[in-house]
């Protein structure tokens, strides 16, 4: 799995159509794209309350041409689950369900089902597309929200907590496949998730998704901000493989050859950090510093 994916080499078949309900720049519709082509037509995709419902459609009209199944905000991964039991008993094992729940339906009130089928091993792909807020509701404050941020719930004082480190949760389960993956660099998304598909057991996937609403940034720069991120090692790009670390794409060159940008640019494009304080920016920077430190120790550099 090695290299670039050549534009060639990606499946014509669109499974998404032209035009959807999403805010103008939004980063899941791009990733989202890239993984139904990787995973193909016999997929199942497991949707709560979300920014995704609103890409969905309302009934009887959907540009995703994908069999759809709406849950409620904590239980996408119990309907995971169960989807997952019909598929094997029903003799359809060559269909994948895929699970896709933002930060809010996972780092917090999904968490439970989501640590409960990982422990149990059900046989599903599950999608945290991190946009760092309950964006889908009015952009409030979540474990995801990183520190210094304003939100609609703390509009005066900007929130002073990490943000929840919910990739080293997860691999306390000791799953099979586990990945990062940023809307910004799809050719990683699609080689990642042709991997994960030939793996049985759970697979678990934190995308990054920047959100120009809640971040307040201009609609063009989801990308450049998608990749700023990774520059500066807020959100590296890598996989976990039955517990060995595999840096990848963007994180993998900065780690062999350095180049790792401080956060200050990123911070100061977002209108969403507009009362952050120096004090905030260098703990910020501090946090960032030592899991990129963590991560290049378990990856062996």
């Amino acid at each position: 799995m090695s290299g670039q994916t050549a534009i060639l080499e990606y499946p014509e078949q669109e499974y998404i159509l032209p035009g959807n309900r999403l805010c103008a720049g939004c980063g899941v519709t791009i990733a989202y794209r890239f993984i139904l082509k990787a995973l193909g037509k016999k997929t199942v995709v497991v949707v709560p309350a979300s920014c995704l419902t609103i890409l969905h459609g309302i009934y009887p009209k959907t540009p995703v041409m994908a069999t759809t199944v709406n849950t409620v905000f904590a239980g996408t991964a119990s309907a995971a689950s169960g989807l997952s039991a019909a598929l094997r008993a029903t003799g359809r094992e060559d269909w994948t369900v895929l699970a896709m729940a933002g930060d809010g339906g996972t780092f917090d009130m999904g968490i439970q089902a989501l640590s409960g089928a990982a422990e149990r091993g059900e046989n599903f792909i599950y999608v945290c597309y991190d946009n760092e807020a309950y964006m889908n509701t009015g952009t409030q404050r979540s474990s995801a929200t990183p520190p210094g941020a304003i939100t609609t719930t703390t509009p005066i004082v900007p929130k002073e907590q990490p943000k929840k480190d919910f990739m080293k949760i997860m691999d306390a389960h000791s799953m099979p496949y586990m990945a990062s993956i940023s809307c910004a660099y799809p050719a990683d998304v699609y080689k990642k998730f042709l991997k994960a598909r030939e793996i049985r057991g759970t697979r678990f996937f934190h995308l990054s998704a920047p959100c120009p609403t809640g971040w307040a940034y201009p609609t063009r720069d989801t990308v450049k901000i998608g990749r700023m991120m990774v520059e500066t090692c807020i959100f590296p790009l890598y996989e976990v493989e039955e517990g060995r670390v595999i840096l990848s794409g963007k994180s993998l060159s900065i780690a062999k050859s350095g180049g790792k940008k401080p956060i200050d640019e990123y911070i100061a494009l977002q209108g969403r950090f507009g009362k952050i304080t120096a004090e905030q920016v260098s703990r910020y920077q501090r946090q960032v510093d030592e899991r990129w430190e963590a991560l290049l120790a378990r990856a062996g550099f």
